[in-house]
């Protein structure tokens, strides 16, 4: 069956957001697409409708159309059940990690730092979650390793790539990492690197969480902005 230029388009614009091309807030400009894609801007506009249907894409005065942020709640409870399941995880394993496990996170890290000068969100991302899978593939307890992926899994579903509109949020990222494997080097007491492992996760929620709430503030008009 052939498919309409609209529906080409569609399936263009979406499969750049579900791969992280097109993080949360990238603006969709029709001209752009249009040349990209080789079509008029009508159909852009058409794909663009279909996206705003599903929730993928938001309209916005003074803004025009953009990929929408991941649902907050559903955001908010994802990363505060990961942060939960990840930090026990990294606990269990942080007594089996061996220099070699260690030697190759700190390389993880070091190449995030390298990337903080030309920041690539998904790059950045995708490093990310090799740096956590080095310090908790050791766990013992495969129920809590399966929640940690399921908890992974969940967030690419919500289009998970903060660092591309918290940049900041990445060198402090970098920054917790080290730290972390500072004290599983020292041999830290179990709940102590789980703790710093779940506020290094709650540490990005926070930033988006603050990030969009500023957002939200800046987005008010004069007529919505309180006394």
């Amino acid at each position: 069956m052939t498919r309409s230029k609209s529906q080409i388009v569609y399936a263009w614009i979406r499969e750049r957001i579900e791969n992280g091309e097109f993080p949360p807030g990238h603006r969709l400009v029709l001209d752009a697409i249009a040349r990209r894609t080789g079509v008029s801007p009508v159909p852009v506009r058409e794909a663009i409708r279909l996206l705003e249907a599903e929730g993928l894409v938001t309209f916005e005065r003074n803004i025009g159309a953009q990929v929408a942020f991941m649902h907050e709640q559903e955001y908010l409870h994802t990363m505060q059940t990961l942060a939960l399941v990840e930090g026990a995880a990294t606990a269990l394993s942080a007594p089996r990690i061996g220099g070699d496990r260690l030697a190759r996170a700190r390389a993880i890290n070091d190449r995030l730092a390298e990337s903080l000068e030309s920041l690539d969100p998904r790059r950045f991302t995708e490093l990310n979650r090799d740096f956590h899978a080095v310090l908790f593939a050791e766990c013992p307890n495969p129920h809590l390793v399966d929640l940690v992926h399921r908890g992974w899994k969940r967030l690419m579903v919500l289009r998970e790539s903060v660092f591309g509109f918290v940049p900041g949020r990445a060198r402090e990222s970098v920054a917790e990492h080290e730290a972390l494997l500072r004290l599983i080097e020292a041999e830290e007491t179990p709940l102590t690197i789980e703790l710093a492992a779940r506020d290094h996760r709650l540490g990005t929620l926070n930033a988006v969480l603050t990030y969009q709430a500023d957002r939200r503030s800046t987005d008010l008009t004069p007529t919505q902005e309180k006394p």
